[in-house]
């Protein structure tokens, strides 16, 4: 490792093989280390040190995004599932081992090379954001893109996130996060998508979607809920006398519903239960759990 010492990597946590060349290691040397494991390649030209591994598949899919960026044609910038993460949006069971991107080209098809899959699409400048360095899909953007190309419930999971960021309390002098927007922006977008594929599933998607949920499992019992032809709940709904909020309420039927998971994390949703109470003289308060994969 003393060999790499005078090589420190960029803030990113890379190591870039002109770098490498520019500090005097001959190619065989850098090879030697990526065989050592000294080195271990994120994209072809792009290491991170062997001691320094990913914290989370999150971390890892960003790390590719960084390196990828410089690589990208004119015109293009990050987008789909790799915007959603770069904006801090969650994202829950969506493969995060290409690169996403989205290249300014109203016809033809996407292509898939060296870990990155391009979208080619209309990308007007309104639709482009620069964060940290890096040039993504707008939220609103993202969010149509990836209601119209993955499933509903993954692509529910990152929608209701972005909307509850706008809305979520914050001091007045406090800028929303990078990654929310509006229903209205998202209908904005919609709107110019006119007969693309998809559309029409990003609109139900979209019509779905709820500023109140506060973490993937709420927005996944939601649209199981939405599968099984259960009546809308009320969410975040308070109990009337208590100092209490129920994720889920029926109230005119005396009951509330609590989602309780092991993990909301970004990327992953663990094994969880909906637990359900029934209030009222005929339940007698009796209270059921209903295991949701």
């Amino acid at each position: 490792m003393d060999r790499l010492d005078h090589v420190p990597p960029d803030p990113a946590g890379l190591l870039h093989r002109s770098t490498l060349l520019g500090a005097g290691l001959a190619v065989d040397e850098i090879d030697r280390l990526v065989r050592a494991r000294v080195l271990v390649p994120v994209r072809r030209g792009s290491y991170r040190l062997g001691d320094d591994e990913p914290r989370s598949p999150v971390h890892a899919h960003l790390l590719r995004a960084r390196a990828t960026a410089p690589h990208l044609a004119p015109g293009s910038v990050l987008g789909h599932v790799t915007a959603a993460l770069v904006l801090g949006l969650p994202v829950w069971n969506l493969p995060l081992d290409r690169v996403h991107a989205v290249r300014e080209r109203s016809t033809g098809g996407g292509r898939n090379r060296h870990g990155t899959s391009v979208h080619r699409a209309p990308l007007p400048g309104d639709d482009v954001r620069e964060l940290d360095g890096l040039l993504v899909t707008s939220p609103a953007r993202t969010l149509v893109d990836l209601a119209r190309t993955v499933p509903a419930e993954q692509a529910l999971v990152t929608i209701d996130a972005a909307l509850h960021q706008h809305v979520r309390p914050r001091p007045r002098s406090e800028r929303p996060p990078p990654g929310a927007t509006t229903v209205d922006e998202l209908t904005e977008v919609l709107s110019r998508f006119g007969g693309r594929v998809g559309t029409p599933a990003a609109r139900r998607v979209v019509a779905l979607a709820d500023a109140r949920s506060e973490s993937p499992g709420e927005s996944r019992s939601r649209f199981r809920m939405y599968l099984a032809s259960l009546p809308d709940p009320a969410t975040q709904w308070k109990v009337p006398g208590l100092p209490f909020r129920a994720d889920f309420a029926w109230p005119e039927h005396g009951v509330v519903g609590e989602f309780d998971g092991r993990s909301s994390t970004a990327a992953h949703c663990g094994p969880a239960r909906i637990s359900v109470r029934c209030s009222g003289r005929r339940s007698g308060g009796r209270t059921s759990s209903v295991p949701r994969a």
